[in-house]
């Protein structure tokens, strides 16, 4: 029987992932379903939104009672940000709580400087103001950007650990609509540096989305909605598992170029043919 050849782990500075999955904690019913979804998603690091989050529910339980730090590296963003000032400051309060809780997470944060609330879209150049006064101050930054290559290239310039582009409004469920674009910003980023990692943060509404996307050479997914929001999250979490190791492996093992014309499956070159006698 043929095994697999294990992948390689998902390098992000000082972190290195199991799987290529990451996944959210917001807009669960419940922290228990929360809880069961994370399991079946396959990943190792979770996102926090440490502004936005109910980190208490109604009975008082705090979600950090049902995450089990000892298996999970958190992940804390700062969603809800409109300015870099407050995205600097949401980013020190993450890493303050996770110090206090020992977890690994301290040291990075995922970035996320909104322009507006209707679109939900990335602030470019608050994003890059944030992003080079947290590098100076000793945090590895995931960077939550559209899908402009050039932005994305500023914001690896500007010292992001990984870049992580749209591919679609947070939350929309369109899914990876510019895929073009998704490739012209790996070709920069990647361009002599081929290992530098670029995650697709936002949009996806089911597991084709994230097969999508890792077919197009991304090293990784976030989500979140498309999970916690689907009609059986449990399933879904563990279709988004699947999905991204399916995409992983497609891409690794380089599809077949398209053609314009058929190609028979079984050639029929040096075959020999039979006329029967009459």
């Amino acid at each position: 029987m043929s095994v697999l050849p294990e992948d390689s782990p998902l390098k992000l500075g000082t972190h290195s992932l199991k799987s290529r999955l990451i996944v959210g904690t917001g807009k669960y019913s419940t922290f228990e379903l929360m809880q069961e979804c994370l399991e079946a998603s396959g990943s190792d690091v979770i996102t926090v939104a440490v502004r936005r989050e109910r980190l208490v529910d109604a009975s008082g339980r705090n979600i950090l009672d049902f995450i089990d730090l000892n298996r999970y590296t958190i992940l804390p963003n700062t969603a809800g940000c409109f300015n870099a000032d407050d995205a600097i400051r949401v980013a020190r309060l993450g890493r303050e709580i996770l110090r206090g809780l020992n977890n690994p997470g301290a040291d990075w944060v995922k970035l996320e400087v909104l322009a507006d609330t209707r679109t939900l879209l990335p602030d470019p150049l608050a994003t890059v103001q944030a992003l080079e006064l947290l590098v100076k101050d000793g945090f590895q930054v995931l960077c939550y950007t559209s899908d402009d290559p050039i932005t994305a290239r500023r914001l690896k310039e500007g010292g992001a650990t990984s870049v992580m582009p749209a591919g679609s409004p947070i939350g929309s469920g369109q899914g990876v609509l510019n895929p073009n674009n998704l490739r012209i910003c790996l070709e920069y980023l990647k361009e002599n540096d081929p290992d530098y990692p670029v995650i697709i943060d936002a949009g996806v509404g089911t597991a084709s989305d994230v097969a999508i996307a890792m077919e197009l050479g991304c090293d990784g997914v976030l989500l979140n909605t498309g999970i916690a929001s689907a009609t059986d999250p449990l399933r879904m979490a563990f279709a988004m598992k699947q999905a991204c190791l399916a995409g992983r492996h497609a891409w690794l093992a380089g599809r077949i170029p398209r053609k314009l014309y058929a190609t028979a499956s079984s050639p029929t070159e040096g075959v020999i043919t039979w006329t029967p006698q009459r």
